[in-house]
């Protein structure tokens, strides 16, 4: 009966156009990019206003029906996956630019927008927003804080939290609050802070502040080649020991160059078995300054090969080859799972020696693509998923790699997040007296377990269906 009632009341809110309930609209929502698990919301909602998506959930907490936000999609830890029977509220269509402020260096967005475009709509004034993931011409802002988002200048720079100010969000009862300001200096407990990473499970985010960095006056990109990957992390180890900052410190092994060459054609070193890229950033002076003793780190390396962006041009090139990895290893397999655990940086070069053995161990090659200067992981394994046990072989290979990282001191997620994906390995890097006290704080902002129900914690029920079509709870 209350599914029944939901959407008729829905009905009152939507136009037909916008509230999807027909198997066919509902198929391209079942899935995020994390492909090997599925669920089919009871609706899709498409809002155009923030007025829309509040009534939808205080529709949703009356009759009790569980909700999920989603952008784009994008997310590689089943974060965005429909809650089975739930309502699912498409945020594409909020996208709009609410406010800009030059002199103050904020702009406040709805969460829809994309990550890029928020760069290129403060270009002329000489600004940009500094988070930028591989997808970032596709994926939301709203997606972006969901998960804390990265990108490969987060060494210097930092997460997503970071440079978000304030946020106008509905919580999961209805009601709505503004959280923080227009200023770094916050009042009283950072609850920016709090909802920033909390995956969707405290309500969903309807105006964002964001904070604007002046757009450097010039970059040096550096891209060198190594006969191993171990030896390639140990460079990262000696570029950080050396005191330089760079704004980006990223890394690729043999398979993910393979991949990269054969979608962009990057002109990456032929046959190498892994390219490190440091890019430095900042006023003509000190990148000056800074190039001379990085060459020097880089030359002590034992790289094989030495290249040096010459305009902005060829450091396009080299960033378009590394921004679309990714994507580009479907080329090599028609199935690939990504993880993004976090090692000391000063453990990289063992780390990467031992997946490297792993993936051996397990039959299966595995694309290393990777945030080198904060030692976030982002092994590719690859499969076939209609090869019978490919993806259960795959997904145990994965356990192995976050197991990995938790003994070597570091973390199960860098800026994917739990989602559904890691939800079993939480128990392993928290104790239980952690996870009950993020717990509690979950259940007091929504005591009914409404919003992204299912993520995160194993104590919440979640149906998804994997390929073989079993339903796990």
């Amino acid at each position: 009966m209350a599914a029944a009632e939901i959407l008729a009341d829905l009905s009152h809110i939507f136009p037909p156009d916008r509230l999807l309930t027909q198997s066919a609209q509902l198929i391209p929502y079942e899935s995020d990019a994390l492909t090997a698990y599925r669920a089919r919301p009871q609706a899709v909602v498409l809002p155009v206003a923030q007025e829309e998506v509040i009534q939808t959930v205080r529709l949703c907490h009356q009759h009790k029906v569980p909700f999920m936000a989603r952008g784009s999609g994008t997310s590689l830890s089943g974060g965005s996956l429909p809650v089975m029977e739930g309502i699912l509220i498409a945020l594409n269509r909020l996208n709009r630019i609410l406010r800009l402020d030059i002199d103050q260096r904020l702009l406040v967005v709805e969460p829809g927008i994309f990550n890029l475009e928020v760069s290129r709509a403060v270009a002329a004034h000489g600004l940009y927003y500094a988070p930028d993931p591989s997808s970032q011409a596709i994926c939301t802002i709203g997606g972006n804080l969901a998960f804390n988002a990265g990108g490969a200048h987060c060494l210097k720079y930092g997460m997503t939290s970071n440079h978000v100010l304030g946020i106008k969000a509905v919580l999961p009862d209805g009601e709505v609050v503004q959280l923080g300001g227009e200023s770094l200096e916050g009042v009283g407990p950072d609850l920016v802070g709090l909802f920033v990473g909390s995956e969707g499970l405290f309500g969903i985010a309807l105006e964002v502040t964001l904070r604007l960095m002046p757009c450097p006056e010039t970059y040096q990109t550096v891209l060198a080649a190594y006969n191993s990957l171990e030896k390639a992390g140990d460079a990262v180890s000696r570029v950080v020991a050396s005191g330089i900052l760079p704004g980006a410190i990223e890394m690729m092994d043999r398979l993910a160059i393979q991949a990269a060459e054969a979608a962009v054609q990057a002109n990456y070193p032929p046959g190498a078995a892994a390219v490190l890229i440091v890019e430095l950033e900042g006023d003509s002076h000190q990148v000056e300054a800074e190039f001379a003793r990085l060459m020097g780190v880089m030359q002590a390396s034992g790289a094989d090969e030495i290249q040096v962006a010459k305009d902005e041009a060829e450091r396009q090139q080299i960033w378009k080859g590394r921004k679309s990895a990714f994507s580009a290893v479907g080329r090599l397999s028609p199935d690939f799972i990504v993880q993004d655990g976090v090692v000391p940086r000063s453990r990289l070069g063992a780390a990467l020696a031992e997946i490297e053995r792993l993936g051996q161990q397990y039959g299966l090659r595995v694309a290393n693509v990777f945030h080198a200067g904060d030692g976030n992981l982002h092994p590719l394994i690859l499969y076939s998923g209609g090869e019978a046990g490919a993806l259960e072989r795959a997904e145990a290979l994965a356990g192995e790699i976050l197991q990995l990282c938790i003994d070597y001191g570091g973390s199960i997620t860098g800026e994917h997040g739990i989602g559904m994906e890691k939800r079993a390995y939480l128990p392993r890097m928290f104790s239980p007296v952690d996870i009950d006290t993020m717990h509690r704080l979950h259940l007091a902002m929504d005591p009914a377990g409404l919003a992204n129900r299912g993520k995160m914690f194993l104590t919440e029920a979640a149906q998804y269906l994997t390929p073989s079509g079993s339903v796990q709870l």
